[in-house]
């Protein structure tokens, strides 16, 4: 199931458009977070840990999902705690609601309540549940004289025992209300003080919740003494678990529990805290519904004591949830796979997606040195200067290096992790692009989108080849597949030079796949269009007659106009004809027609016998006649074949995507008009395109990957890989 881990972080202040409201001081530390995510992976789950901030939707559109198109449901593991203003706690969980995502936790109603201490209380009274005195004041000139003392004070809607003291005179009152109101600038809650015993219970479940062991605080023989936050930040009190009590007390603090979680409407889980007086009476004080799950905090130590690691604990929170949402069935269906706990040595798909999630960081810094060169197609020092870089993190990785030198446009190489002959798999990538630097745009992160020139054109793609080569050699599932890395430097100009080794090493390969981006739905490339470039140079022939303006027959515009129209003609969407205009640029002189006139268009095809045929038409289209004073020189440019779609490839993606649904990674059989690489390959061998990460922008100057899409592509790609060196008889 994939499931998004959502916390926040404090002082946020670029995750919102304004600055508004209590700002919240309540946050996760990282490395909880990261502990529970990995407690995820390890029960079998595909995680994501997403920021709570302006930007969380679109992070929840791109990893969620889509169950309106059959897809398993998703669910989000909520800790996020809020940003800024009231009832923050609700801030996430209503945003979820509204798009459809079920989560972990309470609703945004049992939320508002449990932050809102005063409403908290009224509830609590209301069902008849015990809890002490109390009153709320919004400044100092409120409190009464006859106010008994000592008294407790609690900022109205926070958490964690912010802005709680005890107070035993009037004088110390009014200042710690005119203090508290002006720090949270909210009502203060003050309640009767309780001297005694205090303890938190903490409940897992819904329907019939388990009620964890009752946790007791160490007061160390003070019954006037408390919990602060000082305390819990720097030097927890200790705690006594399973608490040394009667069974009648310990039924008791069971029933209260369960009835004020169900009074105030909570879910999944949540902590109830207590003190009790020296007759024993029992006072209800809070219920946290965020209860914290750090490894210091009571909620974990109550777990550990009933038997639970930090992970089953996670993993059962999870499970409560779908529960909840989905009934037993799908709970069944989500744990099909035995969790890390329960055996040896956990799914090979785990412990890909748990090094690739921990090694985002660096795969960014990767793609964002590869932006930083310079790898236009003419600039060959540019392309040999990637080339380099990657072979040597490969290297770093028991890759040997082969290069084949080549002049025009930078060499092509050629990286083994075997000796052999053959390989079990030829992965291909395109280390150029055709943006020439004046054009060139630099690495930036924004919004969960990685923008920069070739991020879509290959750079993005070889991101995910040193993502998933270095997630198998972690594993150590890499030295089973005889691995080949092909990476050219002619991609722009339809792999001019590359083609014969393409077609050379393909031929010794069981299976072919190139690193093309893939569109935002996954697409996988099962087939392409061929593509024709033309270049027509069109002059006015300079005669000895008077130049006439109005002869349409010397004006290199109105002739470059009439055969664009032409071209036009040739359009034939259903069979896969697709003509584009890529240029038109003119000369002239003043009050003057033009003199010169360059055209350039593009012919995309699915058939080699159309091939032959628009070739044809395009030279009738632009052949000279006697009579025009036009000279028109044809150039035809950089060509590719179409990549073919058959009974192999299709067979090969089948098992795709299989394996994308065991990895939990969206794909989708594509037939694009854009060209690929893997038109050169050796007809018959099983090949597909398209296993580079998420793009956008493709072809023009916002070009972009999805920066959470490294992770899927490298987790599909690695096992991809790893299955190549077994049959997968096509």
């Amino acid at each position: 199931m994939k499931v998004a881990v959502i916390y926040n972080k404090q002082e946020d202040a670029e995750g919102v458009i304004n600055i508004f409201g209590m700002q919240n001081q309540e946050t996760y530390n990282p490395q909880t977070v990261e502990r529970v995510a990995s407690s995820l992976e390890k029960g079998g789950h595909n995680v994501r840990i997403i920021d709570g901030n302006i930007n969380v939707i679109e992070q929840l559109q791109n990893f969620m999902p889509r169950v309106v198109q059959g897809e398993q449901p998703g669910m989000v593991f909520n800790m996020a705690y809020g940003l800024q203003g009231v009832s923050r706690y609700t801030h996430i969980p209503s945003l979820l609601e509204m798009l459809g995502v079920p989560y972990v936790g309470s609703s945004p109603a049992g939320h508002g309540i449990a932050l809102d201490k005063v409403t908290t209380k009224v509830m609590i009274q209301a069902a008849g549940l015990p809890t002490s005195p109390y009153w709320v004041f919004y400044n100092a000139d409120q409190i009464p004289e006859d106010l008994p003392f000592p008294v407790i004070t609690k900022p109205k809607m926070e958490a964690v025992s912010m802005g709680i003291q005890v107070i035993h005179d009037l004088p110390a009152l009014k200042s710690a209300i005119t203090s508290l109101v002006e720090q949270f600038k909210q009502p203060v809650l003050v309640e009767k003080f309780i001297p005694g015993r205090e303890f938190a219970v903490g409940l897992l479940g819904n329907r019939d919740p388990e009620i964890l062991p009752i946790v007791e605080i160490d007061l160390e023989g003070d019954p006037n003494a408390i919990q602060s936050l000082e305390d819990k930040l720097k030097k927890p009190k200790a705690k006594i678990c399973p608490a040394k009590i009667t069974a009648s007390l310990e039924h008791e603090l069971h029933r209260l529990t369960k009835e004020t979680f169900r009074v105030l409407g909570i879910y999944d889980f949540c902590r109830v805290d207590y003190r009790m007086d020296r007759e024993g009476n029992l006072y209800i004080l809070e219920l946290n519904s965020m209860a914290s799950l750090g490894a210091t905090g009571s909620y974990f130590h109550a777990a550990k004591v009933a038997g639970y690691t930090y992970e089953t604990m996670v993993n059962r929170m999870l499970d409560v949830a779908v529960e909840r949402y989905f009934g037993s069935q799908q709970m069944d269906q989500v744990a099909i796979e035995e969790p890390e706990w329960k055996t040896k040595k956990d799914p090979l798909r785990i412990r890909l997606r748990s090094y690739l999630r921990g090694n985002l960081r660096t795969m960014e810094d990767y793609l964002e040195k590869m932006v930083e060169i310079n790898s236009f197609v003419e600039n060959i020092e540019g392309v040999n200067s990637l080339g380099r870089w990657i072979s040597n993190k490969l290297g770093q990785i028991g890759f040997n290096r082969h290069v084949h030198s080549r002049a025009e446009f930078g060499n092509i190489i050629y990286l083994t992790n075997h000796m052999d002959e053959a390989n079990d798999i030829l992965v291909i990538g395109n280390m150029d692009n055709p943006i020439d630097f004046e054009d060139y745009n630099p690495f930036l992160e924004e919004k969960g989108r990685i923008y920069g020139t070739g991020v879509a054109r290959g750079k993005g793609g070889i991101t995910v080849l040193l993502g998933a080569l270095k997630a198998l050699r972690y594993t150590r599932s890499l030295r089973r597949v005889k691995c080949g890395v092909l990476l050219i430097p002619d991609k722009s100009v339809g792999e001019r030079s590359s083609k014969p080794v393409i077609e050379e090493l393909s031929a010794k390969s069981k299976y072919v796949v190139g690193l093309s981006g893939a569109g935002l739905s996954g697409e996988i490339m099962t087939s392409c269009s061929g593509s024709l470039r033309y270049e027509i140079e069109i002059n006015r022939h300079q005669s000895k007659q008077k130049f006439k303006s109005s002869s349409e027959a010397s004006d290199p515009i109105l002739y470059a106009s009439q055969k664009i129209n032409s071209l036009r003609k040739l359009n034939a969407a259903p069979n896969g004809i697709f003509i584009t205009i890529t240029g038109l640029q003119t000369k002239g002189m003043e009050d003057q027609p033009a003199f010169h006139a360059a055209l350039s268009f593009v012919i995309r095809y699915r058939s080699p016998d159309q091939q032959i045929k628009l070739e044809d038409q395009v030279n009738q289209i632009f052949a000279s006649r006697p009579q025009d004073n036009i000279k028109v020189h044809v150039t035809k440019k950089s060509q590719s074949k179409p990549f073919l779609e058959n009974e192999r490839t299709i067979r090969f993606y089948e098992h795709v995507e299989k394996i994308a649904d065991l990895v939990e990674v969206r794909v989708k059989k594509s037939e694009t008009s854009v060209g690929s690489c893997l038109s050169n390959i050796t007809e018959g061998v099983p090949a597909l395109d398209g296993l580079g990460p998420v793009t956008g922008g493709y072809g023009s100057n916002n070009e972009h990957v999805v920066r959470d899409s490294l992770i899927d592509r490298s987790v599909l790609l690695a096992y991809l890989i790893y299955l190549s060196s077994k049959n997968f008889n096509l």
